[in-house]
């Protein structure tokens, strides 16, 4: 008999043990691999280099997370099944086991980890969570057990397997109590940047994980119900699923601002994903230097879907009806294509609505090719070259200079947001002389390059750059936030998948810009992927059900046709509200911030941007560090000093919410306000501690 067979925590440390040995060996194995000499030219050589180097880095064993953290036992006609499924990323079959003791037990058994693992035999320890053998770990049940006979959870501290739990399938009579680790594990307090969620994934999330490449999926999903980590595992999914066209296409994560990215930024590294780009939606478009900023009415009115037909009218304008001929002199022969039938081409080229610059690349093919059909009726037999000749002829090349002249995507926004008559004319019967007056720039800027473009003109000149040469499309973009986007975001993030597909990802309800989504529905339109499907999440991982309902009474005021978030978390979370006078507020925060660094995990004091640099003063005299936004946590840097406006995303064990009549204030509008103050209140994983002095809200005074 094993020495393990008696001792199943014994046996799973084992095969532990043997698996992170595996996984050095596999990466050992890279290591070792000589690179001189296998390519034909240094260009070549280079890209196997750095191959070689990806695939280290991706092997890298992370203390901090757990190899494995489940385990399938399959009836054995399922197994059979399951062995002979194969990973379509690196070919990692699930054909067999590592066994550890005797009998044909651990033949059906699947140990269900970040990545895949083998043996020097090529045999898997360790299957990826990606895998179609894993898939019932997260959605196999009772009522469908999926020929799961077991399914086991294991427990970790600091990176030591110190627990596991067992669910009999199979077993009707036994009670369904749910899983205390699951439930720990999703409790467990947070230091540092987000963590993935493999261990945890619920079947909605997974059944949005795992849907087709082919397909956008939109998800609305409220505070702490894991969108954010859902996308991020959704792209780990296809990369693993889809490798080699997504290879091709590329895949991009683009979040609200650097700090969320920041926050992010280790959980695909962390599942063995590396090539993920990541940005926001402003570097998106940043083709030039910010300089300049709008206020509320003016960003909104650039950010508004006319704006895009505003510019296509402008580019446009540009194309002229041809008044002359054009005759080409080749040799002692002259060929003359008349003024009628350049205004016929013109006129053909604008109505196939192909973008300015191929339609201007086309117009001398399409001269040259009425001067061929000339020479052919001259009894001449001209071939393609003399076409090519032809078209780079001067005489074409002058009709087209005049006809469809060459345009300067920034310099055509400049003109736009500088030039009143010409604005008036393109934006006739679609902006009214007010808004045409909200556009213009007081100061016209001299240059393309010293004008003080806003975030929204990025947006512009990017629309224009597209209408004038197509935008490349990766295989796939994850937006997240996506609620604070507008229209003509949305066609710019659109541009970027016009031939892929996307994630998007928000909550209605934390719209917090001026030009926040209506509906989703007008969201995907914008975006060009009015077919996507719409899943909803509602069921909290992350808030306290306490602080979560505290926050939805919000809701009738601001989104009051969502619905209102539950949490199965168990606990209730610590929560209070503390009132108290005026001249207390500073220190009353301050000793709430103090209070909770009593207590495990990470701490967000949030505050009106108004208020941040009066309470970092606070903080700092009373003698507590803190840190900024995206900066990373610690075991000795927990508090962190999170103005609102960059609040969203972020998670905190604890939070301490100074003054919220001063986040709403800080708004344009109340409902944006409320909606600030809803993004506030939910980044409480544990705690939430209200602090203040002006009354409440009144969906909150109670």
């Amino acid at each position: 008999m094993s020495a393990h067979a008696s001792d199943p925590l014994a046996h799973e440390r084992a095969h532990l043990a043997d698996s992170r040995a595996a996984l050095r060996a596999m990466r050992e194995e890279v290591e070792s691999l000589d690179t001189t000499d296998v390519a034909a030219s240094w260009v070549s050589a280079e890209v196997v280099r750095a191959g070689v180097q990806e695939r280290i880095k991706a092997l890298a064993d992370l203390s901090h997370a757990p190899l494995f953290f489940g385990r399938l036992d399959y009836e054995d006609a399922r197994a059979e099944d399951a062995r002979a499924e194969g990973s379509p990323a690196d070919g990692s079959g699930a054909r067999s086991v590592r066994r550890h003791g005797p009998g044909d037990e651990d033949a059906h058994r699947f140990y269900i980890g970040r990545r895949h693992v083998h043996d020097r035999e090529g045999d898997p320890m360790v299957i990826d969570w990606r895998a179609p053998v894993s898939q019932p770990f997260y959605r196999a049940s009772r009522r469908d057990p999926q020929q799961v006979r077991l399914r086991r959870r294991f427990g970790y501290t600091h990176g030591d397997l110190t627990a596991y739990e067992d669910e009999h399938l199979t077993d009707t009579s036994e009670e369904d109590r749910g899983s205390a680790l699951l439930q720990r594990e999703i409790e467990r307090p947070r230091v540092g940047p987000m963590r993935d969620i493999v261990a945890t994934i619920q079947p909605e999330q997974d059944e949005i994980v795992r849907a087709a490449v082919e397909g956008t999926v939109c998800v609305q999903g409220a505070p702490g119900t894991g969108k954010t980590a859902v996308g991020l595992h959704r792209v780990a999914y296809l990369l693993y699923a889809h490798r080699e066209r997504l290879a091709r296409t590329g895949t991009l994560v683009i979040g609200p601002n650097e700090s969320f990215l920041h926050y992010i930024e280790q959980v695909l590294p962390a599942l063995g994903e590396l090539a993920v780009r990541q940005t926001t939606a402003d570097r998106l478009v940043a083709h030039f230097p910010v300089r300049g900023a709008d206020d509320a009415p003016t960003a909104t009115l650039k950010g508004d879907a006319r704006m895009a037909e505003v510019l296509r009218r402008a580019l446009l304008s540009h194309v002229t009806t041809p008044t002359e001929p054009c005759v080409v002199v080749r040799g002692s022969r002259r060929w003359r294509v008349p003024a009628y039938e350049l205004a016929e081409i013109t006129e053909q080229l604008r109505e196939r609505g192909i973008r300015y610059g191929a339609a201007r690349e086309a117009f001398p093919q399409r001269i040259a090719h009425a001067v061929l059909i000339r020479m052919e009726q001259a009894g001449e037999a001209p071939d393609d070259r003399v076409q090519d000749a032809v078209a780079r002829n001067a005489a074409v090349k002058a009709t087209v200079k005049e006809v469809w002249p060459a345009v300067d995507p920034a310099r055509l926004v400049l003109r736009l947001l500088s030039d009143a008559d010409f604005l008036a004319e393109q934006a006739a019967g679609i902006l009214d002389d007010q808004e045409q007056k909200t556009l213009l720039w007081d100061r016209p800027a001299r240059g393309v390059k010293s004008a003080k473009w806003s975030a929204a003109d990025l947006v512009l000149i990017d629309e224009a750059m597209d209408l004038v040469a197509r935008t490349p499309s990766l295989g796939h973009v994850v937006l997240d936030e996506a609620q604070d986007l507008s229209p003509m975001q949305y066609r710019a993030v659109g541009r970027r998948c016009s031939t892929g597909s996307a994630t998007v990802l928000g909550d209605i309800a934390q719209g917090t810009t001026p030009w926040a989504t209506g509906s989703w529905q007008e969201a995907l339109r914008h975006l060009g992927k009015p077919d996507a499907a719409v899943e909803e999440l509602t069921q909290g991982f992350r808030v306290p059900r306490e602080v979560i309902a505290y926050a939805s009474r919000l809701l009738p005021a601001i989104a009051p046709e969502l619905e209102e978030a539950t949490s199965v978390r168990e606990a209730p979370g610590d929560f209070a509200v503390r009132a108290v006078s005026a001249g207390e507020l500073d220190a009353a925060v301050v000793a709430a911030c103090r209070e909770a660094l009593g207590r495990e995990g990470s701490i967000g004091l949030i505050a009106a941007d108004t208020r941040v640099d009066r309470l970092a003063t606070a903080l700092a005299e009373a003698g507590m560090p803190h840190l900024d936004p995206g900066e990373e946590t610690s075991e000795t840097a927990r508090l962190t000093l999170v103005p609102a406006s960059l609040a969203k995303g972020l998670e905190y064990d604890h939070v301490v919410l100074d003054e919220p009549a001063a986040v709403v204030d800080a708004e344009p509008d109340d409902r944006t306000g409320l909606r600030r103050l809803y993004v506030a209140l939910t980044r409480a994983v544990s705690g939430l501690t209200v602090v203040h002095a002006s009354p409440l809200p009144e969906a909150l005074a109670d």
